[in-house]
């Protein structure tokens, strides 16, 4: 009896775990629920409410090939040894997880039940990420050959006399009311929907559009949460990205632009997961030690309410804050703005900040997350120091201040020419420290003194030693990308086969 434990991976295309068990044996398609793994601080309703509708449509999917998902709670040793005991497990199958803490000493205690009761278990890699990866010499190619292999297509399954189980909710989780009304849905189809329509209409103008958080809403893929949980597989939309590109009449130069851009960004993803991958320590601590201490670990309480709250004083933002409790989703330009802006601006240890946008982000990737937070934070030392402005910021992607309107209300009296500098406006007493709050630090100052503490530490002879260290265990390599291994890529995706729409 072949067990197939889904994880990050919910999915039954291109999912090689359960292609390769299903020819050994009887397959038994497991999701385990994990109380405590929905506890952590880095976890919350808006993830697992996107997570069980995508459970949802997998045990669908699954049903439709013959034996629909089995749905567990509780601790995956006791549910592995309940199988055991009926005689329902006799080869573990699942994918390789890079997950956070919690999830590595999970896959610890797997293995050692395994050992002990005879179990083999086999972890089949899920994307371009790299187990025992010793050098980033050659990580490049190896992501393209990843990605070119043919996709798995699903497999009928034998029926297996078992109860399906139940789908909890995030009330019987534990876990706290969340507002997030804007919520993308879960599912593999409505990944599907937003994969087709970036690739035949959103997504002409992404090279543009991406870095307003306004136009990037329509404009950016929309894929990240669909990738993270694994509704659609990395190598299906590489493959898909690739055969669209190849499909560009000759004068399509902003469609060709965008797709370039688009699927540089789709290395990147698995890029910084390796990382985390090749130094789970990332989650926890400075990547560059010389950082310890450089900022208060316990964090100011006040400080962190109102960036959390999008109370800061600056309208474009508390914008992007509010956006992003209402959405679950920003672009990545305003993700680098907020979470600079709460380690240089208000001086906070990246960690508790870095939490909260974690709990936030439908889209929660530990690899790429804990990588992004310490880049933005400067304390990767490899990585060029951004002290993004919060005003400047606000007059590049929301000129005309429409973005800011839209999430802060409380500035309707103030006039166009001052929506980004409220505290300018002639009738500013009216509504700051009233109803709306006055700024909460100095953005001109507090950057400058930022930037001399930071500084402070690269200028050392012992920084730059570390820092070469540090570069050459995780930093990109400049090489050839053979795109066009993907554009042979054998397939079979007629679920895939896009129209070129409006091009």
């Amino acid at each position: 009896m072949q067990v197939v434990w889904f994880k990050r991976d919910l999915r039954v295309y291109d999912h090689p775990a359960i292609a390769q068990a299903s020819e050994v044996g009887p397959v038994l398609p497991l999701y385990v629920v994990e109380p405590e793994l929905w506890q952590q601080l880095d976890a919350s309703t808006r993830q697992w409410d996107f997570v069980a509708e995508t459970i949802a449509g997998l045990r669908k999917d699954l049903g439709k090939l013959g034996q629909p998902l089995v749905v567990r709670t509780g601790q995956i040793v006791s549910v592995l040894s309940e199988l055991k005991d009926r005689g329902l497990i006799d080869v573990l199958w699942s994918h390789e997880e890079t997950g956070n803490s919690w999830t590595y000493q999970r896959d610890r205690q797997v293995a050692a039940w395994c050992r002990d009761y005879g179990v083999l278990w086999h972890e089949v890699q899920n994307h371009g990420v790299f187990r025992r990866f010793k050098s980033r010499n050659g990580w490049a190619e190896r992501w393209d050959r990843f990605m070119a292999r043919p996709v798995s297509s699903p497999v009928a399954l034998e029926h297996i006399d078992i109860e399906p189980g139940y789908i909890p909710t995030a009330r019987d989780l534990g876990l706290r009311d969340d507002l997030c009304v804007g919520r993308q849905s879960g599912g593999r189809n409505a990944g599907l929907e937003r994969l087709n329509s970036f690739l035949t209409h959103r997504g002409k103008r992404y090279q543009r559009e991406m870095s307003s958080p306004l136009e990037g809403a329509v404009a950016c893929s929309r894929l990240s949460p669909y990738l993270a949980w694994g509704a659609l597989s990395m190598r299906e939309v590489a493959q898909a990205t690739e055969k669209q590109r190849r499909r560009l009449p000759p004068h399509a130069k902003d469609w060709r632009k965008s797709l370039r851009s688009f699927s540089g960004r789709l290395h990147w993803h698995c890029h910084f997961i390796q990382k985390l991958e090749d130094e789970p320590r990332i989650e926890f601590e400075n990547l560059h030690r010389l950082y310890n201490g450089l900022r208060p670990k316990a964090p100011d309480a006040e400080l962190l309410a109102a960036w959390s709250k999008g109370e800061t004083g600056y309208p474009f933002l508390d914008a992007c804050m509010r956006s992003l409790q209402a959405t679950g989703w920003l672009n990545f330009r305003m993700r680098a703005m907020v979470m600079a802006t709460a380690s240089y601006h208000l001086w906070l240890d990246w960690r508790a900040p870095g939490a909260h946008l974690a709990r936030m982000f439908t889209d929660y990737e530990p690899g790429i997350h804990w990588n992004q937070v310490q880049m933005q934070s400067g304390t990767t030392g490899i990585n060029t120091v951004r002290i993004y402005n919060p005003v400047k910021q606000g007059y590049d992607q929301d000129p005309k201040g429409v973005f800011i309107r839209t999430w802060v209300p409380e500035l309707s009296q103030v006039a166009d020419q001052h929506i980004h500098e409220p505290w300018n406006a002639q009738n500013a007493k009216q509504f700051l420290g009233k109803l709306y709050p006055e700024s909460v630090f100095d953005h001109l100052a507090a950057a400058k003194a930022a930037r001399e503490r930071v500084w402070g530490v690269r200028r050392s002879a012992e920084f730059r030693t570390e820092a070469r260290a540090i570069a050459a265990k995780h930093a990109s390599r400049k090489t050839r990308r053979n795109a066009r291994e993907v554009a042979r890529a054998p397939q079979d995706q007629k679920q895939l086969d896009l129209p070129l729409g409006d091009q």
